[in-house]
């Protein structure tokens, strides 16, 4: 038959054949992606100026959430020394990543016995407000975009607001203040030192680290993060007052 006149009979012979379904699945990942950074970081630009009102962890909680959202400055900054000297000693010199505890915390858990890691404060918070708890190369992935994101649209002294706000500080507990009202029966604008360390001493455990009548470990952990506050606020904390 005659080429013109194929073309005349079929008016659907000069119409794109339907896309392939590689090509079909490589524009909807794309849209997923965009979406997803797109989402990521309104949450995190949202998150600046408004209080985070759950996380997950607080909604699978079995234990229910006691918490109660104040302003870092209402938080005595014996607190906000003792997070930086029992979590992350280097958090007004890094961006978001320690490499230094990365490596040490990989090199000891190749020994074997209880592992460690090597967040800091930037990564617990990217984890705590937007994830989920556990490990996973996935949700590892996303806590590195998370703690880019907050470094970059927060800056430090709101990471270690909300920080210190989302922390579980005990069973079904959430924040320095609920915290300082379950164990001290005041609030954490009047924490003392000693009392700021020992709820710092219980962060990487605060379900079994008990807070008031600590012994063994937690203790002494807390004794040491005490005596580090006065060194932490003379040259570590200028990043969150300045």
């Amino acid at each position: 038959m005659d080429e013109d006149l194929l073309k005349l009979k079929n008016p659907g012979y000069f119409r794109a054949r339907r896309p392939g379904l590689l090509y079909r699945t490589g524009w909807l990942l794309t849209r997923m992606v965009a979406a997803f950074l797109f989402l990521s970081v309104a949450m995190v630009v949202i998150y600046r100026f408004v209080p985070v009102p759950v996380t997950l962890t607080m909604i699978f909680d079995p234990n229910g959430i006691t918490r109660e959202w104040v302003p870092l400055s209402k938080i005595d900054r014996n607190m906000v020394d003792a997070a930086i000297a029992g979590e992350d000693g280097k958090f007004c010199q890094h961006h978001g990543f320690d490499q230094d505890a990365i490596l040490k915390a990989w090199e000891r858990n190749q020994e074997g016995g209880r592992i460690r890691g090597g967040s800091t404060i930037s990564q617990q918070t990217a984890k705590n407000v937007f994830l989920w708890q556990g490990g996973g190369y996935l949700r590892k992935g996303l806590e590195a975009w998370f703690t880019v994101l907050i470094e970059t649209i927060w800056g430090k002294r709101r990471i270690m607001e909300v920080y210190l706000n989302v922390a579980e500080t005990g069973i079904g507990t959430y924040g320095v203040e609920a915290g300082a009202q379950r164990y001290y029966r005041k609030s954490a604008a009047q924490l003392s030192r000693v009392e700021a360390a020992r709820i710092a001493a219980a962060f990487p455990q605060p379900k079994v680290r008990a807070v008031t009548g600590a012994t063994g470990f937690t203790r002494r952990h807390g004794n040491v993060i005490a005596k580090r506050v006065t060194t932490v606020r003379a040259d570590y904390d200028t990043c969150v007052y300045q």
